[in-house]
């Protein structure tokens, strides 16, 4: 489970950290993800502080670089699925506010897990009308077998965004979609926001290593 924290982490990181560097105008997705990446496992790798859990410094990174390069609505409308339709502008809002900041704190727990992994991208299937297209990857590790790794991304008025992203065959959106159908059962749209809340109040009381794992 902690290795597919931090992949998921390694996916968001990429699209998180565009302004480490100036965007060419008409860079396309996989060599967006592929500069960028590098970049930001690069600091990852190098900064002591992020290695020794920082919980301030993580929290910092994860807060300025991911938000304006992941559609957080676009993710949490389509785990809620029909759902979504049923919910208020307001229960919107909160879900999407608490689904946000539950991935934030697994990319926070995984950014300090990175260490000496590397990133192979695989040739773009697309064409340059596509507004949205999946970006190949694997995980090259120090032992065993390369992990595919791959993004579902959107060009938007502001540039591409990630909005889903999928591990060794399972996406991220569709795994929560089962988590979030069964809360809604339970207790309706203001249930699983309840719940979400509760689990981040927990996690914002964890080091930051501990709510990785």
């Amino acid at each position: 489970m902690k290795l597919i924290k931090q992949l998921f982490a390694y996916a968001a990181l990429a699209f998180a950290s565009a302004s480490f560097a100036a965007v060419p105008a008409n860079e396309a997705p996989d060599a967006l993800v592929k500069r960028i990446s590098t970049e930001v496992l690069d600091v990852a790798k190098a900064d002591k502080e992020i290695q020794s859990g920082n919980q301030k410094r993580i929290m910092d990174l994860v807060e300025t670089k991911i938000l304006p390069y992941v559609d957080f609505q676009r993710m949490t409308s389509l785990a809620a699925g029909r759902y979504w339709r049923e919910a208020s502008p307001e229960q919107q809002k909160q879900l999407s506010t608490e689904f946000r900041t539950l991935l934030i704190y697994t990319y926070s727990g995984a950014l300090s897990q990175v260490k000496n992994e590397t990133i192979e991208f695989k040739p773009l299937r697309a064409d340059a009308a596509d507004a949205e297209v999946e970006v190949r990857s694997q995980v090259n590790v120090a032992r065993g077998e390369p992990i595919p790794l791959n993004y579902r991304v959107a060009k938007s008025p502001t540039g591409w965004k990630i909005y889903d992203i999928n591990v060794l065959g399972a996406w991220l959106v569709e795994t929560y979609k089962g988590t979030f159908s069964s809360e809604i059962g339970k207790g309706g749209i203001d249930g699983l926001i309840k719940t979400l809340s509760e689990k981040n109040k927990k996690l914002a009381n964890k080091p930051i290593k501990a709510a990785a794992k």
